[in-house]
């Protein structure tokens, strides 16, 4: 195996940015890592990102900003294609081997509607896990005390 070969290997098939404050984003992060982690025990396929940490950086996972991250899930494929949406649960379930239950996600008719749905629970996950608006949120990255965290190793 070429030193390409073995460092794609290596990469994870697909990063999902998650909210580390939310606690239902929380149990689905420890349920896909433990399933993972049980499936491909020397070399997890999934790989996990807390946006909510002080040195989340937009320019290491595919360009993708604080906000855009906390209103919406995100994902990397290992090539670099961005998902979103419904389309992160359907690629993950499929590398843990659960892909059955979100394919019909994906199907004609059904993808529009599982897609609506999940903007519903966007726009209100924060509220639902009493966490404060997404305004509120980004403003808080803004604030002085925050930047000084973030500039620390």
């Amino acid at each position: 195996m070429s030193r390409a070969d073995t460092a794609a290997a290596d990469r994870p098939r697909l990063t999902l940015l998650y909210d580390g404050a939310c606690p239902l984003c929380l149990r689905e992060v420890r349920f896909l890592r433990e399933r993972d982690q049980r499936l491909h025990p020397s070399s997890p396929w999934l790989a996990f990102v807390d946006i909510d940490a002080a040195n989340y950086n937009p320019a290491d996972h595919g360009g993708i900003s604080y906000r855009d991250a906390m209103g919406r899930i995100h994902a990397i494929t290992g090539d670099g294609q961005v998902l979103r949406d419904v389309a992160v649960f359907r690629a993950a379930y499929r590398l843990i081997g659960l892909g059955w239950l979100y394919a019909p996600s994906g199907w004609p008719g059904l993808q529009q509607l599982s897609d609506g749905l999940y903007g519903l629970w966007a726009r209100w996950r924060l509220a639902l896990t009493g966490r404060p608006d997404l305004d509120q949120l980004c403003d808080c990255r803004r604030s002085p005390h925050s930047e000084a965290l973030q500039d620390q190793p």
